[in-house]
């Protein structure tokens, strides 16, 4: 999962990209209006943290631009204006939540879950397909019940594959998933995890990896 933290105050940004990362949630992060807007049209976020207090525009404005575009990434507000009618029009801007600093980190995240399952993604606590189970909470895999060792981005990449099976899902989208926007990287860093993963679901593991040439990858059955 890939979030996009938006917030001008860089010590807090950091702060909370390191305490998602410690969770196996990887983040990007913006500190004005006009790098969000530019990451979020060109990057597949599964959610944005954003704060209202940006330096050169209000985060409510973006937030209703991003609305009216039928961008529908689910959306956090995090800010210090507390006051109701600020939470409102927060809410009625087209925010999924609304949190008031300070807050706890442990609140924001059992938000992001609240809203992420309002939303139909990232739900099910084990993924599986075929023999391959992935149990989102621990990060372990199986095949067959037995246990397969693989990397944090080999796990991240199957998450991906295992979470839209049968469907291919675009290269772009997963480099960006793996790596972020901001990341250089090789041509085929994607291929080489995709070959990775593919081999060490070679024996019993009833899918493969499928490759539809110039679009993306597909995880299907075998």
């Amino acid at each position: 999962m890939r979030l996009l933290i938006v917030e001008d105050n860089a010590e807090l940004a950091e702060a909370m990209a390191a305490a998602f990362q410690r969770r196996e949630i990887r983040c990007d992060l913006a500190g004005n209006a006009r790098d969000a807007e530019q990451l979020i049209v060109t990057t597949d976020y599964a959610a944005v943290i954003l704060d209202l207090g940006l330096p050169d525009e209000d985060g409510l404005s973006l937030l209703r631009r991003l609305r009216g575009q039928r961008r529908n990434v689910p959306v956090i507000v995090l800010s210090a204006r507390g006051e109701g009618e600020m939470r409102v029009l927060g809410l009625e801007s087209g925010a999924d939540d609304y949190l008031v600093k300070p807050f706890l980190f442990a609140e924001l995240h059992a938000r992001l879950a609240a809203v992420l399952r309002r939303q139909g993604g990232y739900v099910e606590d084990v993924l599986r397909a075929g023999q391959v189970t992935l149990d989102i909470s621990t990060r372990e895999v199986r095949v067959a019940g037995a246990p397969l060792s693989l990397s944090v981005r080999e796990i991240e990449l199957l998450e991906l594959l295992m979470r839209r099976a049968g469907h291919v899902v675009p290269k772009r989208v997963l480099a960006d998933q793996l790596f972020g926007a901001g990341e250089a990287l090789g041509s085929n860093a994607v291929d080489v995890y995709v070959h990775r993963v593919r081999r060490k679901l070679e024996d019993h593991a009833e899918v493969s990896v499928q490759t539809v040439r110039g679009i993306g990858y597909m995880l299907s059955a075998t």
